[in-house]
């Protein structure tokens, strides 16, 4: 196990699919000790596209790796009780069981508590209890429609979701934060809290960020929206042989620009010439920068826009980050042997601590193994 920053902190996990897992990963991988609790049946993840047919699916690899798992069944008097004294002697539960779920099984903060006053348990859940909506279930779907995220995807077009479930995984490094925040809280008071997270709160305050825009004032003085990111023109750029992401964003950055188009006049022109001229003028800009980049192939604009300090990279799919030289670089994929499926490859916690390394569990002996035969559930 690693010897990471949280070395010593025992997690239980009482959850399935992506959010909770996501953020509990975050914890294995920086050192705490997490044992996932699964359901007779097993996380449904497990047979996400597994071809091991042993449960061990990639997106459910990926998501426990490095955990312990154990089978209980809580409406059972056994599995209850086991999993009380698995509760009683960790530091933290997370789970997203519905407050309907929680109670009829006994498992409230306030009678966990009872019996380890240091406990911080968090609950992960689709939409806050002092809400209308509290009742409701949820999924990223769902939740980046309801957020407004959805929204800001239109590009001109229909809306559309995030091609990636953004908001379980943002939504888990906000319940990673709140762990952090109340186990560092602990040290201070000495006892443990009930914390709660709601999907829909978290992606609102994360869309809003940037997106308020006018209604930041009360009463509004303009629309929502952020002009940058919904101009029809932002998007990966095609070049003369491929397509390059370019982020041209200063003053300085865009008179460096200019002068290598052989266009040092855009500097002096009032909508280009300063931030506030650029964002209102935005997608006439974009549309110019998406019209110059195909003169040029995608290795000299690199070249030439690095050299000169704007932001250039070659887009890249998936697969081509298996092959990126920078991530040879750092050592950021690992591999292991994992039993019934062979050399499995991973990436390593993406940050560095000087005195604590999160390396982060990856040894095939550290990977969660397929879920029992109902008859040995309770073994």
């Amino acid at each position: 196990m690693s010897a990471g920053p949280l070395a010593g902190v025992r997690v239980v996990e009482l959850a399935s699919t992506f959010m909770v897992p996501y953020a509990t990963e975050l914890m294995a991988q920086m050192g705490a000790g997490v044992t996932k609790v699964e359901p007779p049946g097993g996380d449904i993840v497990r047979w996400v596209g597994d071809r091991t047919g042993r449960g061990l699916g990639p997106v459910f690899m990926n998501a426990n790796r490095g955990k312990a798992s154990v089978v209980l069944d809580l409406r059972d008097d056994d599995g209850h009780r086991r999993f009380l004294e698995l509760v009683d002697d960790c530091d933290v539960l997370v789970h997203n069981r519905t407050p309907r779920s929680v109670a009829a099984l006994g498992i409230g903060h306030a009678t966990l508590a009872a019996r380890n006053p240091r406990l911080v348990t968090c609950a992960v859940r689709g939409y806050g209890q002092e809400g209308r909506y509290r009742d409701r279930p949820a999924y990223d779907d769902v939740i980046q429609a309801a957020s407004g995220l959805a929204a800001t995807q239109t590009n001109g077009g229909e809306p559309g979701y995030v091609r990636t479930p953004v908001a379980d995984k943002t939504t888990g490094v906000f319940a990673l934060s709140a762990v952090l925040a109340a186990l560092l809280e602990r040290e201070r008071s000495g006892s443990g809290q009930a914390v709660e997270v709601p999907m829909f709160e978290c992606m609102a305050a994360f869309t809003l960020f940037e997106q308020q825009g006018g209604h930041v004032h009360d009463p509004p003085r303009g629309p929502t929206g952020y002009a940058r990111t919904a101009a029809a023109h932002r998007r990966p750029y095609r070049t003369a042989d491929g397509v390059l992401g370019v982020t041209v964003y200063t003053d300085e950055q865009w008179r460096r620009f200019f002068a290598i188009v052989d266009r040092p006049d855009l500097a002096a022109d009032p909508r280009f010439g300063s931030i506030g001229g650029r964002t209102e003028h935005v997608d006439e800009l974009y549309g110019f920068l998406a019209e110059v980049l195909t003169t040029r192939s995608t290795a000299e604009w690199t070249r030439t826009l690095v050299a000169a300090g704007i932001p250039a990279m070659p887009m890249q799919a998936p697969a081509d980050l298996f092959d990126d030289p920078h991530l040879a670089d750092v050592g950021f994929f690992r591999t292991a042997d994992q039993p019934g499926v062979g050399r499995v490859r991973y990436a390593r916690f993406p940050i560095r601590f000087s005195r604590t390394p999160a390396e982060g569990p990856g040894t095939t002996s550290e990977l969660g193994g397929a879920v029992p035969p109902a008859d040995e559930t309770k073994g």
